[in-house]
Order: structure tokens, then C-alpha cells, then sequence
């Protein structure tokens, strides 16, 4: 029980920085309210990152590189806890990297998922629907371009969907001893 709430909440907060990495290369707004929050969460840990290591153009590489080395030391943390034996392995350098992967799909779908209902709901006046809005728009526009709205529903978000499904599936073939573990 203690475990799945760790790995839960070091989940999370790797699904926080990496919201951060996404906020800053879709040049979203930074004085909002949302964005505002999410810099908060991640500033004591990603300051001290960022003298050292510059954002290299939209990419905030200081964020990037903590969400990393958070998941490629997750996995002996809590095999440690588990186990109450502390090693390292380089599959956990490979695990840590697929499982940033896979925490990036995850972040995209459930964005892509609460931007589609909050536009049922607040029709643009949030300012997290704003946030939302910049960050699926690069996303969505490319197949909005292919597909346009039919009959006033827009598909774009359920094309986007369809792809990071099938992008996992991908994944569990071609590490399906790793993918599910991670």
C-alpha cells in the first residue's frame, strides 16, 4: 500500500515537471493562474537545476533532466523498499527513460481528455481551459487541418487519443517485459 502511493505521488509530481517542459515549448502563459501553480511545485527542486543547466531554446532542459533522473531512480528506491536491498542495474537507465515516455503519453491523454470536457462545460472563460487550449492546440491543429469539425463535433481529439493508443501498444511490443512494470 505504501509503495503504490509513493510510486503514485512520484508520478505525479514527473507528470508536474514534465506539464512544466510542455508549458514552456507551447509558450504558454505564465502569468495565469494554472501555470503559475505548476511553476510553484516545481520551482524548489528545478532552480538550483537551472543554474547549471539553461533551457536550451523552447526546451526548459533543467525540468526535463529532473523528471528523468526522478524515474531512472524510482525503480531501485522502491525495489529497496520492497526488496530491503538497494542495487543498481543499467536496466533501470532504460526502464527510467520508457517510463518517462510513457508518463508524457499518459500527461497528453489526460490533458487532451479534460480539455475536451471542460469545452462542454466553461467554453473558454477558465483560465485553465486557456492553458489547456495552448497546450493541445499544436497538437490538434495539424489533424483539424485533415479532418475537419462534422456536423459541429470536432474529431481531432479522438484522433490524437487513437494515436497515443496505438503508440502504446507499440510499446508493449517492443518491451513487453518492461512496459507493463513501469
Amino acid at each position: 500500500m505504501l509503495l503504490k502511493l509513493l510510486d503514485t505521488i512520484i508520478g505525479l509530481y514527473v507528470m508536474v515537471l514534465l506539464l512544466r517542459v510542455w508549458m514552456q515549448w507551447a509558450r504558454c502563459d505564465f502569468y495565469n493562474p494554472f501555470s503559475q501553480s505548476v511553476v510553484r511545485l516545481t520551482q524548489p527542486l528545478v532552480k538550483p537545476l537551472r543554474r547549471i543547466l539553461p533551457p536550451l531554446g523552447p526546451i526548459d532542459t533543467a525540468s526535463l533532466l529532473l523528471a528523468l533522473v526522478i524515474c531512472i531512480l524510482k525503480f531501485p528506491l522502491l525495489l529497496s523498499l520492497q526488496e530491503h536491498v538497494l542495487f543498481f542495474d543499467k536496466i533501470f537507465l532504460l526502464a527510467g527513460a520508457l517510463s518517462l515516455l510513457k508518463t508524457a503519453g499518459t500527461l497528453v491523454f489526460w490533458i487532451v481528455i479534460v480539455r475536451s470536457l471542460m469545452s462542454w462545460v466553461s467554453q473558454g472563460r477558465s483560465p485553465v481551459d486557456y492553458v489547456l487550449m495552448q497546450l493541445t492546440e499544436p497538437l490538434m491543429e495539424p489533424i483539424r487541418r485533415i479532418l475537419p469539425a462534422m456536423g459541429g463535433i470536432d474529431f481531432s481529439g479522438m484522433i490524437v487519443i487513437l494515436i497515443l493508443y496505438m503508440l502504446n501498444y507499440l510499446g508493449m511490443n517492443l518491451f513487453p517485459l518492461i512496459w507493463f512494470q513501469i
